[in-house]
């Protein structure tokens, strides 16, 4: 039960990612259709599935003492930078994405931890 509740604030976050994502995308979909909001989106997604990665082998470490997290959370940033830059090559590839809006989504996701460190204390 302990570990459901230390993962909570994750849990919280990651929904946060996902609320952002589809409100950016949302906007863009509302001022230019749906071909406005799929590069945000996308923008959204190459920032959270990266994070979705980390907060995993994090969570898989929780039992593994000092050491072991320590290693974890290193691996674990490590994959995520590489699952990001490679996520970022697959998008940029896609014709029709464009770059700022790509770049507005993926920064409005990342903000949602800034934002989390203020607004969801446990």
């Amino acid at each position: 039960m302990a570990a459901r509740n230390e993962f909570s604030t994750v849990r919280k976050v990651v929904f946060g990612q996902v609320l952002m994502a589809a409100l950016v995308a949302s906007g863009f979909l509302l001022m230019g259709g749906w071909k406005s909001a799929v590069s945000p989106l996308l923008g959204g997604f190459v920032a959270i599935l990266p994070n979705l990665y980390f907060a995993y082998k994090i969570y898989l470490a929780k039992d593994l003492g000092a050491q072991g997290i320590v290693n974890a959370f290193y691996a674990g940033e490590t994959v995520k930078l590489i699952l990001t830059v490679a996520l970022f090559s697959i998008v940029l590839q896609i014709p029709s994405v464009d770059f700022l809006t790509l770049m507005v989504g993926y920064t409005a996701v990342l903000s949602v931890f800034w934002f989390a460190l203020f607004l969801w204390r446990d």
